[in-house]
């Protein structure tokens, strides 16, 4: 009986463990917006964009797995968003919807666990 309740013990410690460190590593590596709400407001923005007829398409060019998580960084902490066009759209945004699309970015980057497979 007390094998049996050891070795439970010890299960539930290293399960607890377990959930605590992938939590700290998630919390600690990237940015803190919505990244569904930043995928939406990316392509509300290129949907705009077309609409105004500087591009041809309202699909965006520009895909999370065309750059590294420290490409992404980078580029949206230097607010240089020259590469994705449409810089009415984007002059006109707020922070936290950039904040929101710089997580998108870089959630779905090429080296992320779960890179963008598609635009």
């Amino acid at each position: 009986m007390f094998r049996k309740t050891l070795i439970g013990l010890t299960a539930l410690l290293f399960v607890m463990v377990s959930v605590s460190f992938s939590f700290a590593a998630d919390a600690s590596g990237g940015p803190g917006g919505n990244d569904r709400k930043g995928k939406y407001t990316y392509r509300k923005v290129y949907k705009a964009c077309a609409g105004r007829g500087e591009v041809s398409s309202p699909k965006p060019v520009v895909s999370p797995a065309d750059k590294t998580m420290a490409e992404w960084k980078t580029i949206f902490e230097s607010r240089n968003f020259e590469a994705f066009g449409c810089l009415e759209e984007w002059g006109n945004l707020s922070d936290k919807d950039i904040l929101d699309i710089y997580t998108y970015f870089y959630n779905h980057g090429s080296d992320s666990p779960s890179p963008a497979q598609c635009q």
